[in-house]
């Protein structure tokens, strides 16, 4: 098959060549200049497990001004802020054949899909899968191969021939992927998951594994976990797992999978950049409210992130600042 990711950062980076490794024809598309400028001067990218073995693996790269390709399946991998922007300097290359697959952070990506994409086209899951992005042209897989897992489903509902035959591709690569037929409750059971660990973890800056053993933890987990499944029951959606298999899931992978992760959120803020949780915790807030429910343990912590990000944002001024006046004096 012939796969095109959108979206060259961790994740991406992960999906694609893990299924280029299988055997796949994998292109890359991405908008971050850095990024792009240092895989062409490498001659691709290089990849490290867990932090050892880093080495070079040759990919194929481009800005989506400059990519002439017509794969089978487009495969998106941004921040949900990012999306809108790429898809339409995207636009122009994508054919009524091709699907969309996603297993983005956060909601709102569909309904952005979907006004590019047709329906039956357009399949999105949910991946716990630990990847870092050491900078541009540097990415760190963690866990062993086949760590992880996935679950992925049709906006239909109803699987086709190609969506078997990119589940197969998924576990010719290792993902464990997992077919469901539950749409919003597949996609819902992330967004509560990263509720959680994410949020909490940008919060106190620490990773899962020191999260998931604090004493209170599962204390915290249940009252996140039980707002967010009120929220959904009010909206209909018939969640993939129980409260109960949802905190096991966190504790988990934070425990036993992943136990040294620090979430993408932590690392956004970690390094400057805008978080998602107006997507995560955000998302449930306002679908709570729209059926009349105040998810306001949600509510309160994505005001935190938000003010912890203004303060990472004075602290970043404070450091140019300081490198201009060092540069000055120089």
């Amino acid at each position: 098959m012939k796969f095109t990711v959108v979206g060259a950062g961790a994740m991406g980076l992960r999906y694609g060549l893990l299924l280029q490794d299988a055997g796949n024809e994998v292109d890359f598309i991405d908008g971050w200049e850095k990024n792009v400028e240092k895989m062409h001067e490498q001659g691709g990218v290089y990849v490290s497990r867990d932090h050892e073995d880093k080495h070079l693996v040759p990919l194929k790269v481009s800005y989506p001004e400059d990519y002439t390709g017509n794969p089978d399946c487009f495969i998106f991998f941004l921040k949900q802020m990012q999306l809108s922007d790429m898809l339409k300097r995207c636009a122009r290359f994508f054919k009524p054949n091709q699907y969309a697959f996603t297993c983005m952070n956060g909601m709102g990506h569909v309904e952005k899909l979907l006004q590019y994409f047709k329906p039956e086209k357009v399949i999105a899951g949910t991946a716990l899968v630990a990847t870092v992005l050491n900078g541009a042209g540097d990415v760190d897989f963690i866990g062993k191969r086949g760590a992880g897992s996935m679950k992925l489903a049709n906006y239909t509902e109803k699987p086709d021939e190609f969506t078997h035959k990119l589940v197969e591709q998924l576990e010719k690569a290792q993902f464990n992927p997992e077919l469901t037929t539950n749409f919003r409750g597949t996609l819902m059971a992330k967004v509560v998951f990263n509720s959680v660990v994410n949020t909490l973890c940008t919060m106190f800056e620490m990773t899962m594994g020191e999260y998931a053993n604090y004493e209170g933890a599962d204390e915290m987990s249940r009252q996140l976990i039980d707002e967010a499944y009120d929220v959904c029951e009010r909206d209909g959606v018939q969640m993939v797992t129980t409260r109960q298999e949802e905190l096991d899931s966190v504790n988990y992978v934070s425990k036993v999978a992943n136990p040294l992760h620090y979430p993408s959120m932590y690392q956004d803020m970690h390094n400057y950049r805008p978080t998602e949780v107006d997507y995560i915790n955000g998302y449930l807030v306002k679908l709570g409210l729209k059926h009349g429910y105040n998810a306001k343990t949600h509510a309160f912590l994505t005001h935190e992130v938000h003010l912890a990000e203004r303060g990472k944002q004075r602290e970043l001024k404070k450091l140019q600042s300081a490198k201009e006046a060092a540069v000055a004096e120089a």
